[in-house]
């Protein structure tokens, strides 16, 4: 099966873009919003990331069962 990046529905503060990030590297996502938080306040490049990431990721697609 190909591993896909989505957006979160679980693990979400904002859009998911964190969350999704995490789950598709198998880290904490604390992490990843720490990684967000140094590229807005040392880069500032951070805001404009998310806002992009948030609109091209797909969101996680339902795994419900109906058969």
């Amino acid at each position: 099966m190909k591993k896909r990046l989505y957006k979160s529905k679980q693990d979400k503060k904002l859009c998911g873009v964190c969350g999704g990030i995490a789950n598709y590297f198998g880290i904490d996502p604390t992490l990843v919003r720490l990684a967000w938080v140094v590229l807005v306040l040392g880069v500032g490049t951070g805001v404009l990331a998310y806002i992009v990431a948030a609109l091209i990721m797909p969101d996680e697609p339902d795994y419900e069962d109906k058969t």
